[in-house]
């Protein structure tokens, strides 16, 4: 029989194993072992996407396993020694309409048009609400909350969808999260209904959850979003603007001034500086760029935009959005498992993939009722500087604008 090359990927990290077919299944499980630290008479073995849980024999060959060369295993803890094979994740509603999950997110396609309003109206307004952001960032990110895992301070370029916010999409097809760490902080308005769950269990029983992944608060969470999404990296963002600033360069009559709310060359120049916020067209363009789908969620109106939509993408990403900050969410391979383990990009339209959105829409109607996010057209703040009370964004801008001052906060 032929050797195996197996990746796994378990408590301990990643390694490589190599296995003949007709290994008895014991001295596999040893060698998984070995690799990994979890004991043999407890390991389960997860594989395919979503992962699914193999059965496994007490007695037999490698063979009876039905792995193939070069297949990825996700090796853990069980409870018991032999445990039977997860359910199928049974389906859910169709994305168009709100979920049987209890979340309600509506979903809408970001995508379809190629024109400023397919946007939501976003770039008109790009240049009041960056000031907007930046001035409220720089003064809230040093109030912080320990309730939630987000943070304010990078965000939009543009006003909200549809009038407020503006999620993004989702999209890649098998990708893997492996980001650097960054401790949350977030910024929001008082919790409402206690602190939001961490993590909410896919349906199905395998024990995978949809989890929120913190990114920085450093004007580029946008990028390092949809880096962790699309590559399992937190440290894309001044690649990423590049990307952004060649499409537009490369497609002037798409992008174009009125599209971009600048003239192209400033727009270029503009989305390259690392201060500068990425929102509903730097989604649009890098949707295209990866050629997957990116759904975003944004928790004040649980809402989610799908950019991409109407590509024929096979695959989506998700992130989430708190009004102020943009960050990822992830498939965990189980409750507190590594973040190498995350699964970022997973079929929409197959039952897994419903199953996953459902989970995700349940975190974000969570995060909702625990008041996790900024409604940045109706909260008020007080003006650091000359002490005067503010209301929404509106009287914000015309505020910064007027005096130049940036020290807000929120009352």
């Amino acid at each position: 029989m032929s050797s195996l090359t197996l990746r796994c990927r378990g408590p301990s990290g990643q390694a490589t194993v190599s296995v003949d077919a007709a290994s008895p299944i014991a001295d596999f499980l040893a060698l998984l072992a070995e690799k990994t630290g979890v004991p043999a008479a407890c390991i389960e073995i997860l594989s395919g996407f979503p992962p699914k849980q193999i059965q496994v024999p007490s007695e037999g060959a490698v063979s009876a396993l039905g792995l193939a060369n070069g297949d990825t295993l996700t090796v853990r803890q069980g409870a018991a020694p032999a445990l039977p094979p997860a359910a199928a994740l049974p389906p859910v509603a169709p994305q168009s309409e709100p979920s049987s999950s209890g979340a309600g997110a509506a979903t809408h396609s970001a995508a379809a048009g190629a024109g400023a309003g397919a946007l939501g109206g976003f770039a008109d307004m790009e240049d009041e609400d960056e000031m907007l952001a930046r001035a409220i960032a720089a003064s809230l990110e040093s109030q912080q909350s320990g309730a939630g895992a987000g943070a304010s301070g990078a965000g939009v370029s543009g006003a909200g969808p549809a009038a407020t916010p503006r999620p993004a999409g989702a999209a890649p097809g098998a990708a893997l999260a492996a980001p650097s760490s960054g401790a949350p902080r977030s910024v929001t308005n008082a919790p409402a209904g206690g602190p939001a769950p961490s993590s909410v269990p896919v349906p199905g029983g395998d024990g995978s959850c949809v989890v929120r992944r913190v990114v920085d608060s450093d004007n580029s969470c946008l990028f390092n979003a949809v880096g962790y999404v699309m590559e399992g990296s937190r440290s894309t963002a001044a690649r990423l603007r590049r990307v952004v600033a060649d499409a537009v360069r490369s497609d002037p009559f798409t992008f174009n001034e009125g599209f971009l709310g600048k003239a192209v060359e400033v727009y270029c120049d503009w989305i390259q500086q690392p201060d500068k916020w990425g929102g509903a067209i730097e989604l649009f363009i890098l949707a295209q760029h990866y050629k997957r789908e990116i759904a975003a969620f944004d928790i004040r109106t649980k809402r989610c935009d799908i950019y991409g939509q109407d590509k024929g993408y096979p695959d989506r990403v998700l992130l989430i959005y708190d009004g102020l900050h943009y960050d990822a969410l992830a498939v965990a391979a189980f409750a507190g498992a590594p973040e190498e383990l995350d699964v970022t990009c997973f079929e929409p339209d197959t039952a897994g993939g419903r199953a996953i959105t459902a989970a995700a829409e349940k975190l974000v109607e969570a995060t909702n009722a625990a008041r996790q996010f900024t409604d940045t057209a109706n909260f008020t703040l007080r003006c650091g500087v000359c002490q005067i009370g503010i209301k929404g964004e509106k009287e914000a801008v015309e505020h910064a604008k007027a005096t130049g001052h940036s020290n807000f906060a929120e009352y």
